[in-house]
């Protein structure tokens, strides 16, 4: 009885989200051109020890269609050349600003604190975007966004990248993203309103109404996060601003970290705020646990209890309480359905989201890591260990710089 409660739960937690996920395939599309009016736009780049890719950002930007552009980017305190690639191309294009911090207040986290002081600085451009350094745009990208902006009629705009994976840890982890937004979040419900709880985002590309960014607060109200990407839209959600999300796999692309330490560190720093706060990551481990992991090993379960009770060798039947062969070749076909639903999609995101077909066959173990992930990051928070980026160490329990 244990084991067929254990698959039909199973089943149920492999349907939901891949049912959801579909929905959601129709609802999370790439952003249509349309009319940009030339807008003007502020793209702002925090940079901390960028020298190797700022360039190659910049040029991306700059190489920008039907949007009136300007470009600051923020030296935070690097110790590379990254301030002097950005004069270069400073040089030959005077829509590029520089400017430089080596202080970080007490109680900033130093993305957000970068972010703030570019958003003071850009004074000229009524719509602003949050741009890692890492990331590379479309030359339709921009234009294509705020045209969406305006359409839909929302304060800030959103997407992830398509991301370019390399190593193990990579391909492996980083097109989870995909799984987990659009096999969690309602986006019906997140655009009827502003409700909070249904806030979400990437930080890599952010798109702001800058008067709707000040009236909130912008980065000075969640100066303390690590996680601007989910605390941003959130914070304009609480104001009664618009939000919405969408697809960027073909107006923009980024390699998030370049080693396995790297994915490690920067999926831990931010999955308190996530995934890993601990009124989610119970739930969220049920659900992932026993939706994505166990069906492949419950089939192999279910297989060999069928071929046993065929077999008349009814130890492992006995044990886990099915004599009847009929009823385990039911598990089997249950089972493989729990399967199909989990794995449905990661197939799916292959397809529409240029996700390495080797993590979507490998998805069983990439959740099991996913998971081992957030309960570290927990595990950290609760014994006070500080988060470390970027040579920076902050606090757990109040995000700041320690």
């Amino acid at each position: 009885m244990v084991l067929e409660i254990v698959i039909a739960l199973a089943l149920v937690c492999a349907i939901v989200p891949a049912v959801l996920f579909v929905v959601n395939l129709r609802r999370y599309t790439a952003p249509r051109f349309g009319k940009s009016d030339d807008v003007p736009v502020a793209v702002l780049i925090p940079a901390r020890d960028e020298e190797r890719g700022i360039k190659a950002c910049l040029e991306s930007v700059l190489a920008s269609r039907e949007v009136h552009l300007e470009v600051w980017v923020l030296d935070d305190d690097s110790v590379d050349r990254t301030s002097d690639v950005v004069m270069e191309v400073m040089a030959t294009d005077t829509r590029v600003h520089l400017l430089r911090t080596d202080m970080l207040p007490r109680g900033w986290n130093g993305k957000q604190h970068a972010c703030w002081q570019l958003a003071l600085s850009a004074t000229a451009s009524e719509v602003m975007v949050f741009l890692d350094a890492d990331v590379r745009l479309d030359e339709w990208a921009l234009a294509r966004c705020v045209a969406a902006m305006r359409g839909k009629n929302v304060s800030l705009l959103t997407g992830f990248p398509r991301q370019v994976t390399v190593g193990v840890m990579e391909w492996m982890l980083l097109p989870l993203i995909h799984f987990v937004l659009l096999g969690f979040l309602p986006m019906g419900k997140m655009r009827k309103g502003t409700d909070p709880k249904y806030a979400a985002g990437c930080g890599q590309f952010l798109m702001v109404d800058r008067g709707a960014y000040f009236t909130s607060g912008g980065h000075k109200a969640i100066r303390e996060t690590r996680h601007d990407g989910l605390r941003l839209p959130k914070l304009l959600r609480e104001h009664g601003y618009r939000t919405d999300l969408v697809d960027l796999t073909n107006l923009a692309s980024v390699r998030m970290y370049e080693s396995a330490g790297a994915v490690w560190s920067g999926l831990a720093k931010n999955a308190t705020e996530g995934m890993a706060a601990p009124a989610r990551i119970v739930p969220f481990t049920l659900l992932l646990l026993l939706g994505q992991v166990l069906p492949v090993v419950l089939v192999l379960l279910s297989v060999v209890l069928t071929v046993e009770l065929v077999m008349k060798k009814g130890d492992l039947g006995t044990q886990l309480g099915v004599s009847d062969p009929f009823i385990a070749m039911l598990l089997v076909m249950v089972s493989l359905l729990a399967l199909v639903a989990s794995y449905l999609p990661r197939w799916l995101a292959v397809w529409k989201y240029k996700q390495p077909l080797k993590s979507a066959w490998w998805h069983p173990v990439g959740v099991g890591l996913l998971l081992v992930v957030q309960w570290y990051a927990l595990a950290r928070q609760v014994v006070g260990r500080p988060v470390g980026w970027r040579t920076r160490r902050y606090s757990t329990s109040t995000g700041g710089q320690v």
